[in-house]
């Protein structure tokens, strides 16, 4: 096995064992083999139950020691299966276990590995525990990207440590759809728990367009200062973001406010109207700020809010054209023809929002980012946690996004209460060009759609992903709704020609 530098981990007693196991749980992932080797009593089955324990986030889960059975099984958030392999016969055994189809489909934990070193992947994580004094050294090998995962679970320790909670308890809350993960805290027991945002830099991309990466030509957000900047802005402005706590912006590594667990669907994942309605009433108030576009945020760091450009709204859409058609064609790319048309006709809609309203754009703004407050008042009911990527553009985008909720069907009726309530708010606040707003608007939510109709096909095909094209169907019923506007009648004709509907299946 190629291993990067071992780690080295002096453990002072059974608490900081403990907490080790706690870490590792929020590193491995299905397919690691984690081989714990040490004497009697050296304290695998205790770090092996502590792993169990926080995988189930049950501190009081049954975890017999499986040296009679030799192996027990959980169904956890990731599946486990604990190896005790000190009386195993003959290494070839270890199949008869079931040890490989344990592995492919979840991670396994081994206690006396040396029995079976033969049969063990090659590319495992090997912890060694040895006596030390008072307490335990443990020693951890693993291939680089193993590595590097634990690496970074134990920098988030010591983060933490920095931050004054070094006997904090950790769990696993959330991944999101980009590389980011979320961990629930618990500094103390009985204490509130707080979060932490987990967002490790990533090195530059390939280039796409006049030699920038991705998420340059997007811009996306790449480090912690523009949620950072935001969440400030937002909490001063009286919206409901979380206050940040502690941030090392070189690491990514922020701890934040919780702001609830609450969000607005209801059991069966429909929407709660109430909530949706509230939703769109604090989308109407953000609406009428003006807010800033240069924001002070650390030690004389300034984030500048980018402009939801051309640039950006062409990268997005031209996902159809790379994408969905070629999807839907079976392999058949798009056209030359079809593509320089394509793209002429969003060089004239984009040319149409010249004069649109334009303010801060949260961006994703529907269920997922939600936190349905119910013992607060106002826009302070909705909980805004995910806007580091916004940026200053047509403010229809935003409303878009939540009346046509991506992962949830918005009914007509709803949909026509939602802008309704919309509407009435702006035309309250006086010097409304709803005119002009509904324009945006139905050209926001075909340039939204247009990326997710890719979107959800490049999840599939490029990460594996294919959950995400149950929301086809729902994309492009939302596509239609804002191809029924007339200034959307060349995109239209287009979708209408290249065979793109609601109708596809």
């Amino acid at each position: 096995m190629t291993t990067s530098d071992a780690i080295s981990l002096f453990l002072k007693d059974e608490a900081a064992t403990i907490r080790l196991g706690e870490d590792l749980a929020l590193a491995l992932k299905a397919g690691d083999c984690l081989a714990l080797s040490g004497d009697l009593g050296a304290g695998k089955s205790s770090l092996a139950r502590a792993i169990l324990r926080a995988m189930a986030d049950d501190e009081r889960l049954e975890v017999p020691s499986p040296t009679f059975t030799l192996v027990q099984s959980y169904d956890l958030r990731i599946a486990v299966s604990h190896f005790d392999l000190y009386r195993l016969g003959d290494p070839a055994e270890l199949t008869e276990l079931g040890f490989d189809e344990a592995l492919q489909n979840g991670i396994c934990l081994v206690e006396w590995p040396e029995m079976a070193e033969s049969e063990l992947p090659a590319e495992r994580i090997a912890l060694t525990l040895a006596h030390e004094g008072n307490g335990r050294r443990a020693t951890i090998k693993a291939a680089a990207a193993q590595n590097t995962r634990i690496r970074r679970v134990l920098a988030i320790r010591d983060f933490l440590d920095a931050a004054g909670y070094p006997a904090a308890k950790r769990r696993f809350l959330t991944g999101d759809a980009s590389l980011r993960a979320y961990e629930a805290i618990y500094p103390q027991a009985g204490n509130q728990r707080i979060i932490l945002m987990d967002w490790p830099p990533l090195a530059e991309g390939p280039p796409v367009l006049d030699g920038k990466p991705y998420p340059k030509v997007a811009h996306l957000a790449e480090n912690a200062y523009p949620f950072v900047a935001i969440a400030d802005t937002l909490r001063k402005d009286g919206f409901a973001a979380p206050e940040v706590y502690k941030v090392d912006y070189n690491k990514g590594i922020l701890l934040i406010e919780d702001l609830g667990s609450e969000g607005v669907l209801g059991p069966h994942g429909q929407p709660i109207i109430e909530r949706y309605r509230e939703s769109v009433a604090c989308l109407a108030r953000l609406h009428a700020l003006k807010f800033p576009q240069d924001i002070p945020v650390g030690k004389g760091h300034v984030h500048h809010i980018p402009d939801f450009d051309r640039t950006a709204m062409k990268m997005e859409v031209r996902l159809v054209l790379d994408w969905h058609l070629p999807w839907k064609r079976q392999g058949a790319p798009a056209t030359e023809t079809e593509r320089a048309e394509y793209l002429a006709i969003w060089d004239g809609l984009i040319d149409e929002l010249a004069t649109a309203e334009k303010n801060l754009l949260l961006r994703d703004f529907h269920s997922p980012n939600i936190i349905w407050r119910e013992h607060e008042s106002g826009i302070r009911k909705i909980g805004l946690i995910d806007f580091q990527d916004a940026m200053i553009g047509p403010t229809a985008y935003d409303l878009a996004s939540i009346v046509q909720d991506a992962r949830v069907t918005i009914e007509p009726d709803l949909f026509r209460q939602l802008m309704d309530d919309y509407l009435t708010l702006r035309r309250a606040q006086g010097g409304f060009d709803e005119a002009g707003f509904m324009r945006a608007w139905a050209i926001m939510s075909a340039q939204r759609n247009c990326k997710l109709a890719g979107l959800w096909v490049r999840l599939l095909q490029r990460d594996g992903k294919p959950g995400y094209l149950k929301h086809m169907p729902r994309t492009l019923a939302y596509l239609n709704v804002a191809l029924e506007h007339e200034t959307l009648a060349p995109l239209r004709d287009w979708c209408a020609r290249a065979g793109i509907g609601q109708s596809e299946s």
